[in-house]
């Protein structure tokens, strides 16, 4: 077999493979076996007919084409690994040549995964986030604890902004009411402008038993858009009683017997939370400056399968959540056009980060043995909420183990980047690099909570700016070399 590349760019390659039809008595062999179970010839059991007589039963040229077809697969990976190619997706094949005992020719026009190397990786500097909560920041987590155990009493006087109401609701459009649009028994805080326009500076003043009438336009359902004359009766007027933060709260809040362990717990809970955050924020911030030093060139379909797989992700979340787009694009405001555009430069971002830490992972060696993938099938699971052996399974059954072992790889090529890198704070501390979780906290149920949701809305206000957590289902190669895959919500 004779095998001759041309770089059609730096990204794609065109594959000439020439082959004598002596090389081709195997797939020719297995043609036969295989026409010889469907045929059937007088005079012969099934299987056993000679290979001239099922040439001129099924003809010649049928033969050959189910011969090359069956060779033409085998010889494109032989031609691939003696030319030690690196392929990303399926190739176009066109058969160029087929003569009858004399040569079989084809061209294979395919992506492969572009050659570079990762170059002054260590020493990148990132500053990250201060961990030690703050004073004002711990009093924010306690009074959001506080707000948990609050009660709510009889105000005894008319409505004001911050009061809950029990409350009845009932519309109706030119004096006919309308059955479809009322609710009794509604629960609402003065304020908070969630239901009707108009509905809080109608119920400001009003005390226990009134009834009030007002003009508003309807939101949703049938009458969407419509005026409609609202009624609203009070039934009761209640305000939130806070208890006092002493160690009786901290003995009902938590497992503590005074509000100065308590506080301490809360303390803990954020400096580990905080960091935790900082180790991710110097993960996603050093691959970001080690992504944006390397040019590389993407293949244009890699990156279009990437766009692709966000597009459906999220029609897929909008489903189901109930959301339209437009909705979607509102409340991000965003337009179609910038929404397109952030999703390119995001598929651009998570494909060329998985090249670089695929290349990291080749140049070091980088390899993942039997453990660590169980281990990662046991975190995938935990994170998923399904049993490990059904992940497994899955993982099994379509054929995404290798995208499993691409990802621990590429986890343990960023491991090595964060590790020779330098990270300090805001106010100038060395952070010392922790490959591993911190022992879980022990404390009261509460705070931990607490802890937890101070941890949701630090994540939301970091903003990193990489996408990281989603590069490792952009793209897989057809390559058996190592985790040599290029860019999975």
């Amino acid at each position: 077999m004779k095998t001759d590349v041309e770089e059609l760019s730096p990204t794609r390659v065109k594959l000439t493979v020439e082959v004598p039809f002596e090389e081709l008595e195997h797939a020719f062999d297995e043609t036969y076996k295989s026409l010889a179970k469907q045929v059937r010839i007088k005079g012969f059991r099934p299987g056993k007919a000679p290979a001239r007589l099922i040439d001129r039963h099924v003809g010649r040229g049928a033969v050959i084409s189910e011969a090359v077809n069956h060779a033409v697969p085998e010889l494109y990976n032989q031609a691939v690994q003696e030319e030690e190619l690196f392929t990303l997706g399926q190739p176009d094949v066109e058969i160029t040549k087929l003569e009858d005992n004399d040569e079989l020719a084809f061209t294979a026009e395919v992506d492969i995964r572009p050659k570079f190397e990762v170059t002054d990786y260590e020493g990148i500097e990132v500053t990250v986030d201060d961990a030690e909560a703050t004073e004002d920041q711990v009093e924010e987590q306690i009074a959001n604890l506080r707000e948990r155990f609050s009660t709510l009493i009889g105000a005894g006087r008319p409505a004001e902004v911050g009061d809950h109401l029990s409350i009845d609701l009932s519309a109706a459009i030119d004096g006919e009411k309308l059955d479809d649009v009322q609710a009794s028994g509604i629960s609402y805080e003065v304020g908070t402008n969630t239901m009707l326009e108009g509905l809080d500076d109608t119920l400001v003043g009003m005390s226990e038993g009134e009834t009030a009438t007002f003009t508003t336009t309807l939101v949703g359902g049938e009458y969407e858009g419509r005026e409609a004359e609202v009624t609203v009766t009070v039934h009761s007027v209640k305000v939130k009683e806070l208890p006092e933060l002493d160690d009786e709260f901290a003995q009902m809040a938590s497992e503590f017997d005074t509000m100065e362990e308590l506080r301490e717990d809360v303390r803990s809970r954020m400096d580990h939370t905080r960091r935790l955050q900082q180790l991710s924020q110097a993960r996603d911030r050093a691959l970001e400056q080690l992504v944006e030093s390397i040019d590389v060139s993407l293949p244009d379909s890699v990156v279009e399968d990437e766009i692709k797989r966000r597009r459906e992700s999220l029609e897929q979340q909008l489903e189901q959540s109930g959301l339209t787009k437009e909705a979607y694009l509102e409340s991000q405001g965003q337009s179609e056009e910038e929404f397109d555009e952030e999703l390119t430069k995001g598929a651009h971002t998570a494909v060329k980060a998985g090249f670089v830490l695929d290349q990291l992972a080749l140049q070091e060696d980088l390899t993942a043995d039997q453990s660590e993938l169980s281990q990662y099938v046991v975190d995938q699971a935990q994170r998923m909420g399904v049993s490990p052996d059904q992940l497994a399974q899955h993982l099994v059954e379509s054929n995404q183990i290798r995208v499993a072992y691409t990802e621990v790889v590429r986890a343990k090529a960023m491991d090595l980047v964060l590790a020779k890198a330098v990270v300090t704070d805001e106010s100038g501390n060395v952070i010392e690099q922790e490959t591993e979780e911190t022992e879980e906290f022990e404390g009261s149920e509460e705070a931990a909570e607490v802890a937890e949701a101070q941890d949701e809305e630090s994540q939301e206000s970091a903003g990193s700016g990489s996408e990281q957590d989603e590069q490792p289902s952009a793209a897989e190669g057809t390559s058996d070399e190592g985790a040599a895959s290029a860019a999975k919500e």
